[in-house]
């Protein structure tokens, strides 16, 4: 859980706004260069920071300020000017595992907007080097004509995406900190949960690992029953960053993998993968059981309840997993710790997990490297054994 020193920090800066005064946030000021280094506005112009309400007002929104409307969603989740695609598919995965969602959220601790108790002050917990670690924000966010710039809610008067992108970018020293990033970090700062690369390009390359590559769609089911977290992405040259490629898809950008199911088309089973585009527009695939393909119609009522079809230009749709491996290189997965993962199809949950920590301090246990025999044995020493699946994580001190 994270630290108790920030959980009591919190609790100060709330007892110090119930005079009507709003939190203002020392640590991470509302100037330019924690967003971006060089000015990027026309004419040189200065961002303006405004507070959820004030946005809406500047807007003529007649809706009050929300941290969540109708329970976060992935289809919540759109990109702005900063090109921070792997974050956004990160939380498009985490949207739909509640639980985790509420800890990164910290769900329950806020009063709307409007409220008495309203002091302009958010906490998101974020894992780092081990532990879960509490940032505190205050809500003034980036904007340019009264518009948020970066990333936003489908709903206006939505604001918990844009606030946790704040508290990554306080986190990583700015918004620009955040252009470009791998989905499998973002997923393990979310989570605490170990990430895990399969390079697909590979695999259908070497026909060694034709078999390894059927299985993965067993892996993708196994993973989204236990709540891992999943993005994949296609390789691109550093010119080829978000160009358009084929049938739809988009080179050199993150995607969330948000479903699996099989179904029974014209006798035969198919294997099918919903894929997200954190776009969360009409940048979708285009081809087959893409939203607008034939192949929908070869499909029997009860099947496609099953799946929950909506064909709205939201940035998700469907393909066959033969199609996903053809066409995407890189998938990453995030495999939750023991308190966070869900038992698969009343499987028990095999995981175990356990940290322990350690220090390397000068004259005792900083033993040097294998040419420092004689005081290589005192440096931290951990020994484990394998039961069905265990993870260890070491996050020594440096001393």
């Amino acid at each position: 859980m994270p630290s108790k020193q920030w959980y009591e920090d919190y609790r100060e800066i709330k007892r110090k706004c119930r005079n009507g005064a709003l939190f203002e946030d020392p640590e991470f000021p509302t100037i330019d260069s924690k967003v971006f280094k060089k000015r990027v506005l026309p004419g040189g112009q200065s961002f303006e920071w405004l507070r959820p309400q004030e946005i809406l007002d500047r807007q003529g929104v007649r809706e009050k300020a929300k941290f969540v409307v109708g329970g976060a969603s992935r289809l919540d989740i759109n990109q702005g000017m900063l090109g921070d695609c792997w974050l956004l598919a990160a939380l498009a995965s985490l949207t739909q595992e509640e639980k985790l969602m509420n800890r990164v959220l910290s769900s329950g601790e806020y009063d709307d907007f409007d409220s008495p108790g309203y002091c302009g002050a958010f906490k998101f917990n974020i894992w780092q080097d081990g532990e879960w670690t509490e940032v505190i924000i205050d809500d003034r966010l980036p904007t340019y004509r009264n518009k948020l710039v970066f990333m936003h809610s489908k709903e206006k008067n939505e604001f918990w995406c844009a606030l946790l992108e704040k508290a990554y970018a306080k986190l990583q020293g700015s918004y620009e900190a955040l252009k470009g990033g791998q989905t499998i970090e973002a997923m393990e700062d979310f989570t605490g949960g170990l990430g895990e690369d399969f390079d697909m390009k590979k695999m259908r390359q070497d026909r060694k690992l034709a078999d390894e590559l059927k299985g993965v769609f067993k892996i993708i089911e196994k993973g989204l029953r236990r709540g891992d977290l999943m993005g994949c992405s296609i390789t691109a040259a550093p010119n080829q960053i978000e160009a358009k490629g084929d049938l739809g898809l988009v080179k050199g950008h993150a995607y969330s993998v948000t479903g699996a199911n099989t179904v029974n088309y014209h006798g035969r089973d198919v294997q099918l993968i919903r894929v997200r585009n954190p776009w969360g527009n009409e940048r979708e695939w285009e081809g087959p059981w893409g939203d607008k393909s034939s192949e929908w119609r070869g499909l029997s009522d009860s099947e496609k309840r099953k799946l929950n079809l909506n064909f709205a230009d939201d940035g998700e749709f469907w393909m066959s997993f033969d199609d996903f491996t053809r066409y995407f290189d890189k998938l990453e997965i995030c495999h939750l710790g023991p308190d966070s993962a869900k038992p698969g199809a009343g499987q028990a949950n095999n995981w175990e997990g356990r940290t322990e920590k350690g220090a390397w301090i000068r004259g005792s246990s900083a033993g040097g490297c294998r040419n420092f025999l004689n005081t290589f044995s005192s440096n931290p020493q951990y020994r484990y054994f394998r039961n069905l699946f265990s993870l260890i994580y070491c996050f020594p001190d440096y001393r």
